[in-house]
This record gives structure tokens, C-alpha cells and sequence, in this order.
């Protein structure tokens, strides 16, 4: 029983069916395909005839969602992580150059 609920790229659905919450992530409309991403993550692409099997409600976003909060959250780590290896990666090559005087031999 479909509500004839065309897919919007951005919008959010529920499937009252599966009680599924999911938005569309894009619509290819000479393949006819939809792409969805559910709320855990997975992404799934879809067939227009699949699409309009599901009864479908539109919906908000879900609260506590924000991709691109969660992108700059994961950004920011990175940083974080590639500073601190490469502060370690410079003290290690601090040490090496204590043991050789200034003509580069060993001392």
C-alpha cells in the first residue's frame, strides 16, 4: 500500500511497514534507482518499482542526527592523531642526530 511518496534527495522516511527510518541519498532517474541510507549507516539502492511497494511516511529528521557534525567530529580526530605521530616521528629523529657530531660522524 503506497502513499505515492515520490523520493526527494535529502528527505526522511519512515517504512511503517518495517518501521525503518531512512533518507534519500540520491535519484537516478534514467536508471531508476534510489539510493537510501538507513539510520545505523547501511546504504541500499532500490529500484523505482521497489520503492513505491513501501508504504511510506514522511518524516523529520531524527533527532540527534547531524552528518556533518559527525563528519567534522571524524575530521578533527584525524588531525589529531596524524599531529601527535608526527611530534613522536620528530622526537625519534631528535635523538638520532645527538649521536653524530657536526661532520655527521659517530660519536
Amino acid at each position: 500500500m503506497s502513499r505515492d511518496n515520490e523520493p526527494v534527495k535529502g528527505q526522511w522516511y519512515e517504512n511503517v511497514e518495517d518501521e525503518e527510518t531512512f533518507r534519500v541519498l540520491s535519484v537516478d532517474e534514467d536508471a531508476e534507482i534510489i539510493e537510501i541510507e538507513y539510520l545505523d549507516g547501511e546504504i541500499e539502492e532500490l529500484d523505482v518499482e521497489e520503492w513505491h511497494e513501501f508504504d511510506l511516511e514522511l518524516i523529520d529528521e531524527p533527532e540527534g542526527w547531524s552528518e556533518d557534525d559527525d563528519e567534522e567530529e571524524d575530521d578533527e580526530e584525524d588531525w589529531d592523531d596524524e599531529d601527535e605521530d608526527e611530534d613522536d616521528d620528530w622526537d625519534e629523529d631528535e635523538d638520532e642526530d645527538e649521536d653524530y657530531d657536526d661532520d655527521g660522524r659517530e660519536r
